[in-house]
């Protein structure tokens, strides 16, 4: 048997006096769970539980392992592209660019004037909302976290690179195949 790396059991939460009911779920490692649902429906107070953000009223919720979380609204760092990304790990080649290709951002790079040394944000170039999203789930990826936590994020981007970010990220032939993936995914 594969062992648990999320465990929700009877757990009924609040946020904001939203309330989640008795919701149960186990996962194992390589499992992607996609939660589709409509706008106020849930998907984004259960990843709240996961993290630990709502108040629990009763049951259980654990996370065991390390967690990369890619909230709808991504966020960057007034620094550079490249630090956005690396968030202060270790700067690796190869495995840093095939998180670039795989999040569809080499044509983005390409354009950019100093390519990932090209500073972003408030002092730096804009970036458009499929851009920053793309970014936050690079971010998420090179995290090389054993769970990923992934709040609706192909919503800022076009149909046709949703579809590569699906393939080459979240998919079972994605960079995450063998980690834990929890989607939430608006209908």
């Amino acid at each position: 048997m594969s062992p648990i790396n999320v465990l929700v059991d009877q757990c009924s939460g609040q946020w904001n006096r939203v309330l989640a009911i008795n919701v149960s779920m186990r996962v194992a490692p390589g499992q992607l769970v996609a939660v589709i649902g409509e706008v106020g429906s849930g998907k984004s107070s259960l990843l709240s539980a996961l993290l630990g953000e709502m108040h629990r009223l009763a049951g259980h919720c654990s996370v065991n392992s390390s967690v990369a979380y890619v909230p709808q609204v991504a966020w960057i760092q007034n620094s550079t592209l490249r630090a956005n990304i690396l968030f202060g790990r270790q700067f690796k080649r190869n495995f840093y660019n095939r998180v670039i290709r795989a999040c569809a951002l080499v044509l983005d790079l390409e354009i950019l004037p100093a390519y990932d040394h090209t500073e972003i944000g408030e002092k730096g170039v804009n970036l458009s909302g499929g851009q920053k999203q793309r970014v936050s789930l690079a971010r998420a990826v090179y995290s090389q976290a054993d769970i990923f936590l992934l709040d609706d994020p192909l919503s800022a981007v076009d149909c046709h690179v949703g579809r590569q970010l699906f393939d080459d990220v979240i998919g079972p032939q994605g960079l995450l195949k063998h980690k834990v993936s929890y989607y939430g995914l608006t209908t």
